[in-house]
C-alpha cells in the first residue's frame, strides 16, 4: 500500500462529514430526546420504530452502497449524500405527522448509508495506510464525537436562546419553536460541509486509480465472504453498535431517574459527546503502538462493567457522583469499541480495493441494531416506567458486550501473529 498519505485536511473533512450527516436523524434525538418526544407527540416505542424503519432501508443500502464505494471517488459520493440528508431537515423542521416522520427516517436510511457509509470507511483506510489504522479510525470517531459535541452545544445554546420563559415552565409549543431553529441551523451547516467536501477532499489521480475498481466481480465478492475477519466483524460491530444505540437513553435517564429538567438532560447528552473525542484519540494512538485487536477486547470488557453499574440499580437520584462515573465508564468502553472495530480490518487481511464491498457485507449484520435496538429499548422503557425500565435496558447492554468480548477475543487470537 502506498504510504504517502492524503493531506491532513482530507481527514478533517472526513471527520466533519462523518458526524454532520448523522446530526439530523440521530444526534439531535440523542441530545434532545425528551424535547423530540414532546414536540412530535411520540412515546419511546414510536420513536424506536422510526429508527427501525431507518435501519430496514439502511440494511439494503449497506450492501449496494458498498459496491458503489468501490466504483466511484469517495469525495463525490459523500458530498451528494450530505446535501440529500440536509434536504430532509427542512421536512423535519415542519414537525410532520408520525406517518411522514417514519417516511423521513426511511429516506435518511438511504441518504446516509447508500452513498456515504462505505465511502467514508474506505477513505479513512486510505488516509491511515498500513501502519496508522488505529490512529485514522480513532481520530475519525473521536473527531466525529467532537463535531457532535459542538453541534450539541450549539443546539442547546440555540434552544435555550428561544425559550423566553423559565425552562421548567416552557410550553410544548415554545419548546417546539425553539427546536425548529436548532434543526434549521443544523441543516444549513450540513449543506456547507457538503460543499467543502466536493471542492477540497481530493486525492491525486494515481492514488484514486488504485482504490477504484472498474467493475466488481462475483469472484471478488466470494473472496471477501470467505475471510474469517468479515464474519467476526459482523458480530463485533453488532454488539458494539447496540451499546452505541443505548447511549441514546442517557439523557432520558437523567430526566426520568435523576429528575433533571430538559436543558440539564440535554447537557448530559452533550457531555457524552465530549467524552467521545477524548476516548477516540487516546485509544487510536495507543492501539497503533500495541495491538488494535487487544484494545478492542478491552473496550468490550469496560462496557460490560459500566453496564452493570446502571443495571444494578446503584445509580439513583441521590447519587449524582455515581451517575457521572457510570456514564464515564460505559461511554469509554462504547466509544473505544466504535473507534477500533473498523481499524482491525487491516489486521484481518481485508484488501483495500475491496473495502467498500467488505464494509457492505459486514454492515448487513453489524448494523441491524438500527432495526431492533430502538423498539427493544422503547418496549423495555415503556413496559416498566422509571428506573426499572432503564435497568432492563442496561442488562441488555451487558449481554451484548459479553458476546462482543468473546468475538473480539477470537479475532485477537486468530490475527495476533499473522501479518498482512
Amino acid at each position: 500500500m502506498n504510504e504517502n498519505k492524503a493531506p491532513w485536511y482530507y481527514l478533517l473533512l472526513l471527520i466533519l462529514a462523518g458526524e454532520s450527516i448523522f446530526i439530523l436523524p440521530f444526534v439531535l434525538a440523542r441530545v434532545f430526546r425528551p424535547t423530540v418526544l414532546d414536540s412530535f407527540s411520540l412515546d419511546n416505542t414510536q420513536l424506536g420504530f422510526c429508527f427501525s424503519i431507518y435501519g430496514i432501508v439502511a440494511l439494503l443500502s449497506y450492501l449496494f452502497g458498498g459496491l458503489i464505494a468501490d466504483r466511484f471517488p469517495p469525495r463525490k459520493l459523500i458530498a451528494v449524500a450530505l446535501w440529500l440528508t440536509a434536504a430532509g431537515g427542512w421536512v423535519y423542521a415542519s414537525f410532520p405527522s408520525y406517518t411522514v416522520l417514519k417516511i423521513l427516517y426511511g429516506y435518511w436510511g438511504f441518504t446516509t448509508i447508500f452513498l456515504f457509509w462505505a465511502a467514508m470507511i474506505k477513505a479513512t483506510r486510505v488516509w491511515g495506510g498500513s501502519k496508522s489504522q488505529g490512529k485514522a479510525f480513532g481520530f475519525l470517531d473521536g473527531g466525529r464525537g467532537l463535531v457532535g459535541a459542538l453541534f450539541g452545544t450549539l443546539g442547546v445554546f440555540i434552544f435555550s436562546l428561544f425559550i423566553v420563559s423559565e425552562i421548567a415552565d416552557a410550553s410544548i409549543n415554545e419548546s417546539r419553536e425553539a427546536f425548529k431553529y436548532v434543526i434549521l441551523v443544523s441543516s444549513s451547516i450540513v449543506i456547507v460541509v457538503g460543499i467543502l467536501v466536493w471542492f477540497f477532499m481530493r486525492l491525486d489521480s494515481e492514488k484514486e486509480k488504485k482504490i477504484i475498481l472498474e467493475k466488481i466481480t462475483i469472484s471478488q465478492v466470494k473472496t471477501v465472504i470467505k475471510l474469517p475477519s468479515v464474519w467476526l466483524l459482523m458480530i463485533i460491530i453488532l454488539c458494539a453498535y447496540v451499546g452505541y444505540k443505548i447511549t441514546d437513553v442517557l439523557s432520558l435517564y437523567a430526566k426520568e431517574v435523576m429528575l433533571y429538567d430538559q436543558v440539564e438532560s440535554a447537557q448530559v447528552g452533550t457531555f457524552l459527546l465530549y467524552i467521545r473525542p477524548i476516548v477516540g484519540i487516546i485509544i487510536g494512538i495507543v492501539a497503533d503502538r500495541t495491538l488494535t485487536t487487544f484494545w478492542l477486547l478491552i473496550s468490550f470488557i469496560i462496557t460490560f462493567f459500566g453496564a452493570l453499574l446502571f443495571a444494578s440499580g446503584l445509580v439513583t437520584v441521590s447519587s449524582t457522583f455515581i451517575f457521572l462515573i457510570s456514564i464515564l465508564v460505559v461511554s469509554t468502553g462504547i466509544y473505544a469499541a466504535r473507534s477500533l472495530y473498523f481499524a482491525v480490518m487491516e489486521k484481518g487481511q481485508i484488501p483495500l480495493a475491496l473495502t467498500g464491498t467488505a464494509v457492505g457485507l459486514i454492515s448487513l449484520v453489524g448494523y441491524t441494531p438500527d432495526i431492533f435496538a430502538g423498539p427493544a429499548m422503547g418496549y423495555l422503557l415503556d413496559s416498566s416506567p422509571g428506573a426499572t425500565g432503564h435497568q432492563h435496558v442496561f442488562w441488555m447492554l451487558a449481554l451484548f458486550s459479553c458476546i462482543g468480548a468473546i468475538a473480539s477475543l477470537y479475532y485477537y487470537r486468530l490475527y495476533r501473529t499473522k501479518t498482512t
